[in-house]
């Protein structure tokens, strides 16, 4: 019996997934949570062999879970579902340590499939997202430009992005204008656009 963690935001997202694998004789759904730290302490908990987790999760989403279960637990395989999945967020997945990474619309006898092939030590990713990392540029933007276009795409004014990121406004301008440069954009919200489109922020 592979024993299973789902952990989504979403209760209808958990309880469809739950039924779905109720079907299957060899896995059993031994817990659930609805947030990433939740997902955590259940898995300490339960030690489960795999966990599902949400790519958007409040607290901690499914990327920063899985690289937490692969110190606390390394023996819990970990698959993340993703309703927007992006080929940046499969490679921050996988460099994460999951072993798996699948799209919210795959039939329950696929992910079920899924789940035997990673616990049987194998890796399964979405074979369109693949498809599309392979064509996806890297991110020419450093991780501080990335923090700060992420600020930037709520529409912060440039002092509030200084104080939220602790730069000073000079610095966050010239910050945008390097961004804007290296992504080829005429604006900050073509930049954040961009961005968004890549699977960059």
């Amino acid at each position: 019996m592979i024993r299973v963690l789902l952990a989504d935001d979403e209760e209808l997202v958990r309880t469809a997934l739950a039924a779905l694998l109720a079907l299957e004789d060899d896995l059993e759904v031994v817990a659930q949570a609805q947030d990433g730290p939740g997902a955590v302490r259940a898995a300490l908990a339960h030690r489960p062999d795999v966990a599902v987790v949400d790519l958007d999760m409040p607290g901690a989403d499914g990327v920063q879970v899985a690289a937490e279960l692969a110190r606390a637990l390394p023996a819990c395989r970990v698959v993340v579902l993703s309703g927007r999945g992006r080929p940046a967020h499969l490679r921050r997945a996988l460099e994460a340590g999951a072993r798996g990474f699948v799209t919210k619309g795959v039939p329950g006898s696929t992910l079920a499939g899924v789940l035997r092939l990673v616990h049987g030590g194998g890796r399964y990713v979405d074979p369109g997202l693949a498809a599309d990392a392979l064509s996806t540029p890297d991110c020419p933007l450093s991780p501080r430009e990335l923090e700060v276009l992420r600020l930037a795409s709520f529409d912060l004014p440039n002092a509030v992005i200084a104080q939220r990121a602790h730069l000073a406004p000079g610095t966050v301008r010239n910050y945008l204008l390097a961004v804007q440069t290296k992504l080829g954009a005429s604006s900050r919200a073509e930049a954040v656009r961009t961005a968004e489109r890549f699977g960059w922020l």
